[in-house]
């Protein structure tokens, strides 16, 4: 899905920019030039980094 259309960036180049390290909006940011023209796709944005973030999160081993 679109995410960013004035930049043509999708969910999945942004789950990818994760998966690479990005963490923050800011790094998406730098990344891919997410919400660097219009800026209506930074809540869609934050919406899939937390989703992912929580999924790798969710996959980490519990240390006890």
């Amino acid at each position: 899905m679109y995410v960013c259309i004035c930049n043509g960036i999708t969910d999945t180049q942004i789950e990818a920019a994760i998966d690479n390290g990005a963490e923050t909006m800011r790094d998406l940011s730098n990344d891919l030039n997410i919400g660097s023209q219009c800026g209506k796709c930074c809540q869609c944005a934050k919406r899939v980094m937390n989703k992912k973030l929580i999924q790798i999160a969710e996959l980490q081993p519990q240390v006890a």
